[in-house]
């Protein structure tokens, strides 16, 4: 499975109220989520809600067309258990020296 966290201001605000969020692919339900967050995160997971997004083409400046695909945004509610992924990447972003 598939799984991309989502690293906006918003989500990493709901993020420390206990819901994440983030992308999958559309052909996914919420029991297969469900079950690939229990056996690799080991937490157990409350409430799962999800927004189909349709694919688009859009034209950029110069007149080609790009095709953006279909995704499927997850947000998940835990009752017990963290997701560390917001965490990780804090740890990785290293700030600029002068």
């Amino acid at each position: 499975m598939k799984i991309k966290p989502i690293y906006t201001e918003k989500s990493l605000d709901l993020s420390k109220k206990g819901v994440y969020s983030f992308w999958v692919l559309p052909n996914f339900s919420k029991n297969e989520i469900s079950n690939y967050l229990k056996s690799n995160f080991d937490v157990v997971v409350g409430n799962i809600k999800t927004l189909n997004y349709k694919k688009l083409k859009k034209k950029t400046m110069r007149g080609v067309v790009k095709t953006i695909p279909a995704m499927k945004k997850v947000l998940v509610t835990l009752k017990s258990g963290t997701l560390n992924w917001y965490e990780e990447e804090k740890k990785k972003i290293k700030p600029k020296k002068k």
